[in-house]
């Protein structure tokens, strides 16, 4: 259950960063997810397809077609000198997995010469973190 919230949650932060606009409607498709330790190393790599959709105040994901979360977006802070590829989104939200259990999640999407990642993590969870690359998306106005 942890990992499919990361794993939605990690997908939400790709589409901020594909959303470097900030108030544009994005979709983020991704198809591995890394889950990382407290220093940043990957303890083990999962395929899965995911897609999120992130708008400037709310978020959904969707994992394998089975796992579904939504949720509001409660802070964010854009801010790239080269939209979609130089620059840092860092959202707050908190997500509903839809049987009543929220978290409270934190986004960070960083580009990086041309490469976007996204990371998610759940507030009190530091040592479970999940890091996605966007494979493809799509902005809408």
């Amino acid at each position: 259950m942890k990992t499919l919230i990361l794993i939605l949650c990690l997908l939400t932060t790709g589409t901020v960063s594909c959303f470097a606009q900030c108030d544009q409607k994005v979709i983020i498709k991704t198809s591995k997810t890394e889950h990382l330790d407290a220093s940043g190393a990957v303890t083990r790599t999962v395929d899965e397809t995911a897609v999120v959709e992130i708008t400037k105040t709310t978020i959904a994901i969707n994992v394998n077609d089975e796992h579904k979360m939504t949720g509001t977006i409660k802070a964010n802070v854009c801010n790239w000198t080269v939209p979609f590829k130089n620059g840092k989104t860092t959202l707050k939200a908190t997500l509903s997995d839809g049987q009543g259990e929220d978290k409270n999640v934190t986004i960070t999407i960083t580009g990086t010469d041309g490469k976007v990642n996204l990371v998610f993590e759940v507030e009190g969870e530091p040592g479970d973190r999940i890091r996605v690359t966007p494979d493809k998306f799509e902005e809408e106005n």
